[in-house]
This record gives structure tokens, C-alpha cells and sequence, in this order.
């Protein structure tokens, strides 16, 4: 009994089933903040709930022309990535529930293994719109992946550590680094959103244009446990920057009015800023992040000179 015990508390927290609950919450203040911001009424509380439940009833149909087993196992395989990266993280003023040396290049080597499987997805399919979400999906992995990684490396590099605990521990000790890095900030936000393939860089699930892009042709379970990973991706990268750039670990109430305080500056931008050609947005920001990124690093390295 007593064996049974820590693995419980992995399951409920902060992993599992805490933290999938909790990805449904904040799913649901996205939406709402967006719908308000657009002068709607938005969905009400257990509408995630409820879309999710109904997904993981139905049938999983499985499209002529695929390699079934693969297709069976893209979904399971990027909720598992997402789900133990989750394990490394900090959430809502606790520590982590697992920590290792380096962890933090294995964090963002997990949350990137999803969207190669949303991308291995699509090129799975015979289904046009899904061939072209996915190839939207990988092209634009190169856009915002490098900028995103350097803006979480930057406070790292600070900390001299690669392990999200101690840059946790160095971030509660010292100013918050939203204001010594305001550039690698900005261009973390910028990244998550791009990692989400939220507006304005929905252009690989463009409904207008590719139905649901990659994801064209699941449906029930795997459709299901796509959008869980995307969820709880969104809370890790909402942990994660607040924890390397707005004070480190601290009570949970703060920490909590911390993450959602970025949630709204993302809501905001999905309403206000208008969907990105692939090319603009490969173009544009990888040339601007990249750039923001190096000039941000190259400032801490002369200062660490000194």
C-alpha cells in the first residue's frame, strides 16, 4: 500500500489527471476571453468537458490508404511525449515531480516530438487537405522552434544550468527576468503561440482553407488525444515561461494569476491579429525571431563578461 502511494500522487499531481483537468479549464478560459474580446458570449464552463468525453465515445474510423498501426499509434504516441515532459515542469508553485540534469533540452525535445506526429499525421493520410496541414505543420516547426528554444535558454544560460528546477530556484532569487530579457520574453510568447498553431499562425489547420489540416482524417479516440496533448502542451509552455520569466516558484495563487494573465495577452492576439500566409510567417519570423533571439544572448554574453 505504501509502494502505491507515490504513484498516485504522479497520477493526480501535477501530472495525469490534475493536470489533463486542468488543460480543459484553461482551454475553456481561452475560448471565453476570445468570445468576449469579440463581443460573444463564448462557451459555457463543461463545454471542453464535454467535447472531449464525446470524442473519446466515439468510433475510430480508420480512412482507406493508411498504415494502420501507425495511425493508431501517432496519438498515443504524442499525448505519452507531452504527458512526460509534463513530469520535469513546475506547475502552480510546486516543484516539479521528477528532475534530472539537463532536463530541460529533454523537455523541449518532448514537446516537439508532437508536432512531428501531428506532421507524420498527415503525410500518413492519402487526403489532400491532410497532406498540405502537414506539410504546413513541418515547414512552420522551423519558423518558430529555433526562436522558442533560444528564448528558454536564455534564462538558462543565466542561471548556468540546464535543469528547470535550479533555473526555477535562481528565478525566485534574483529579478524577474521579464525585465532583464524583455526580448526573449516577447519571443517566447511569440513562439508558444506558433507551437499551438493558434491565430496567427493557424495556417496548418486553416478551416477555411484545409478543413483540419493534418488531423483531416481522424476522428474519436485519436482526434481525442491530439487535442488533450495540445492542451496540456499549452499549460507546460504557460508554466514554463512564467516560471523562467515572471519570478520563479512562488504560492500558488500568484503563480496561478500569473499563467492566466499570459493567457489573456495570447487570447488577446489570437482576436487582433489576422492569420499569416506560411510563407509570411516562415519568412517573417523566423528572419525577426532568430535575429531578436541571437541579439538578446549576444547582450547576456557581454554582460557575463564583464
Amino acid at each position: 500500500m505504501t509502494a502505491l502511494h507515490p504513484l498516485f500522487a504522479l497520477f493526480i499531481f501535477p501530472a495525469g489527471l490534475f493536470l489533463i483537468l486542468i488543460s480543459f479549464f484553461f482551454e475553456w478560459l481561452d475560448r471565453k476571453l476570445i468570445a468576449r474580446f469579440q463581443n460573444r458570449q463564448g462557451p459555457r464552463f463543461l463545454q471542453p468537458f464535454a467535447d472531449i468525453f464525446k470524442l473519446l465515445a466515439k468510433e475510430e474510423i480508420v480512412p482507406i490508404g493508411v498504415h494502420r498501426t501507425l495511425f493508431m499509434a501517432l496519438p498515443i504516441f504524442a499525448f505519452a511525449c507531452v504527458m512526460t515532459a509534463s513530469l520535469y515542469v513546475p506547475f502552480f508553485g510546486f516543484k516539479a515531480a521528477w528532475h534530472i540534469r539537463g532536463d530541460l533540452i529533454i523537455a523541449m525535445y518532448l514537446l516537439s516530438a508532437m508536432t512531428v506526429c501531428l506532421g507524420m499525421a498527415g503525410t500518413n493520410s492519402i487526403n489532400r487537405f491532410a497532406v498540405v496541414g502537414a506539410t504546413r505543420t513541418l515547414t512552420q516547426l522551423f519558423a518558430y522552434e529555433g526562436p522558442f528554444m533560444l528564448a528558454l535558454l536564455m534564462p538558462a544560460l543565466v542561471a548556468q544550468s540546464w535543469t528547470i528546477s535550479s533555473i526555477a530556484d535562481y528565478a525566485s532569487n534574483h529579478t524577474w527576468m521579464i525585465v532583464t530579457q524583455p526580448i526573449g520574453f516577447i519571443v517566447a510568447i511569440i513562439g508558444l503561440i506558433g507551437k499551438l498553431e493558434l491565430p496567427p499562425f493557424d495556417a496548418p489547420e486553416a478551416e477555411q482553407e484545409i478543413v483540419s489540416g493534418a488531423l483531416s482524417e481522424y476522428s474519436g479516440r485519436g482526434f481525442g488525444l491530439f487535442k488533450i496533448a495540445k492542451n496540456v502542451e499549452l499549460v507546460i509552455g504557460l508554466a514554463l515561461i512564467t516560471v523562467f520569466y515572471l519570478g520563479g516558484i512562488v504560492n500558488p495563487l500568484l503563480f496561478s494569476i500569473k499563467m492566466v494573465v499570459l493567457l489573456c495577452v495570447i487570447a488577446l492576439m489570437q482576436s487582433t491579429l489576422t492569420r499569416l500566409r506560411i510563407d509570411q510567417t516562415v519568412g517573417l519570423w523566423w528572419q525577426a525571431g532568430a535575429i531578436l533571439s541571437l541579439a538578446q544572448l549576444l547582450i547576456i554574453i557581454l554582460v557575463r563578461v564583464r
